[in-house]
């Protein structure tokens, strides 16, 4: 081990355990965000819209808080993450206690701060690792959400009801994860980016870097992973309960769904490693394909957990594929505009994705097995368009 994995090991740890405790807000709110939409949205085709405010808020901050990090370091911007955190689940308690869905709302957009800063631990794991252990670094950190795929949705189970208003413990719960995981970030440790002189490279612009062919393949097969799972698992719940089920199978099937997101990271980045991060990349689009194969074939309990295991497989593979490869396809000076950017277009097709989640869902059809059969074959020309493009770059001379 060199001195310097030795410092990314360390970092690495602090990471794991921010997005173990940190991140298990976001199956917490994932989990109820449809359905509290659901009761205080006059128009149920509105229901999934709280959870598009997220992915919206995360959109709309991926840029300034990679800028942030980029001139003040990783840890002011991921403070600045578990701050939104803590500020969108009061104004979401407030709104629950108001009764109010514009107010549900505006939380749900600050909460969409702390998706966005959590969005680059997977990056920090790169600033301090080696080229040998970048993939693995990225793996570990996107390994820790397993325990946040336990501690999210076994803490709703705990809280949801724990109040007179429905989801309220839930959300003054979040208020407290916020604020006790912000503390891990006084234990990091990756340098500052230096100043850059004046006669430094400055790097590619961003229409340069967007047109760099294994930029623009990393980019599209993210997004589509990313933006296929959020569409399928945002409708899960309602899903779930519209087809006769309990809140609690739907919490379950979250809990499945989650933690087939983040086991397979034990062992991604060594088979990246081996056989290469397209092949990675193609083979989570093969298991998303099957996870909608799956949900179009039945709505018993039994389809649901496999479908939205297969939905985790998939999107792990291949959105820790997509983010390998962009993690070598970039110079260091181009470090904070070539990841501001893939965030910001990655979570702008989540956003879309998730808005169009409720609509499918509920407005597509008279029943809620007819709602998630249009959800899940609207998975079909993203997928078609991401192994168009793996397959586009595999043809391509090799080149940054």
């Amino acid at each position: 081990m060199t001195d310097q994995d030795s410092l990314a090991r360390r970092n690495v740890a602090v990471l794991v355990a921010a997005q173990a405790i940190l991140g298990a807000q976001m199956p917490m709110i994932f989990t109820f965000g449809g359905l509290a939409g659901q009761s205080l949205a006059t128009n149920a085709c509105f229901a999934t819209l709280p959870i598009s405010m997220i992915v919206l808020g995360s959109m709309l901050t991926a840029t300034p808080i990679s800028a942030v990090m980029q001139r003040f370091g990783r840890r002011t911007g991921f403070f600045i993450g578990a701050t939104g955190g803590a500020l969108g689940a009061s104004i979401g308690a407030w709104g629950l206690i108001q009764a109010s869905f514009p107010l549900f709302l505006l939380g749900s957009l600050f909460t969409g701060v702390y998706m966005s800063a959590q969005g680059f631990y997977r990056f920090a794991a790169t600033d301090t690792a080696s080229d040998t252990f970048r993939p693995k670094a990225i793996s570990y950190v996107m390994a820790g959400g397993l325990a946040s795929a336990i501690i999210g949705p076994q803490l709703v189970k705990v809280t949801s009801q724990a109040m007179v208003v429905p989801f309220l413990g839930t959300y003054l719960t979040v208020i407290g994860i916020n604020v006790i995981g912000a503390m891990l970030f006084f234990f990091i440790n990756i340098p500052k980016p230096p100043i850059p002189a004046l006669d430094a490279p400055r790097g590619r612009s961003r229409l340069e870097l967007l047109t760099t062919p294994r930029i623009a393949v990393a980019i599209i097969c993210a997004l589509v992973s990313y933006a296929l799972m959020n569409l399928v698992m945002t409708s899960t719940p309602l899903a779930v309960v519209g087809c006769g089920f309990e809140t609690a199978d739907a919490a379950n099937v979250v809990t499945g769904h989650v933690l087939a997101m983040f086991v397979p990271s034990f062992f991604t980045g060594h088979l990246i490693a081996r056989f290469g991060v397209e092949k990675i990349v193609a083979t989570g689009l093969v298991i998303l394909a099957c996870a909608g194969l799956v949900a179009l074939s039945g709505v018993k309990l039994e389809h649901f957990f496999i479908a939205l295991i297969l939905l985790g497989i998939g999107w792990n593979f291949g959105f820790i594929g997509a983010t390998t490869m962009l993690a070598g396809a970039h110079r260091p000076e181009e470090r904070g505009r070539v990841q501001g950017l893939n965030d910001l277009l990655v979570f702008g097709g989540v956003t879309m994705a998730s808005l169009a989640s409720g609509g499918l869902m509920n407005c597509s059809g008279g029943t809620a097995q007819q709602g998630w059969t249009a959800v899940n074959l609207a998975m079909v020309p993203f997928l078609a368009l991401a192994g168009a493009a793996l397959i586009w770059l595999a043809l391509r001379p090799r080149t940054v």
